[in-house]
């Protein structure tokens, strides 16, 4: 079970980074007033039109999770088989 939950994860976060290899920036709809402030760290900026937020990600971020997720499935499939009694 451990084993599947690893690869899973792995898995999950190395297709994000290859979806972010394809994307220059997400942009997202938002309509209430407290989500049109700052983003986390500059992420968010509010260049694009009223009720929206722009999701740039860096140049670095797809190749990074694409690594992260790598190493995770790896260590999915070094973990020992759990004997059966």
């Amino acid at each position: 079970m451990l084993r599947s939950i690893f690869f899973a994860t792995g898995m999950f976060v190395a297709l994000w980074g290859v979806s972010l290899l394809f994307i220059d920036s997400i942009v997202l709809k938002t309509e209430t007033e407290e989500t049109r402030a700052q983003g986390f760290r500059g992420l968010f900026s509010s260049s694009a039109s009223q009720g929206q937020k722009v999701f740039d990600p860096p140049d670095w971020a797809a190749f990074s999770l694409m690594s992260i997720g790598s190493v995770t499935m790896l260590y999915a499939v070094a973990l020992p088989n759990k004997k059966s009694s």
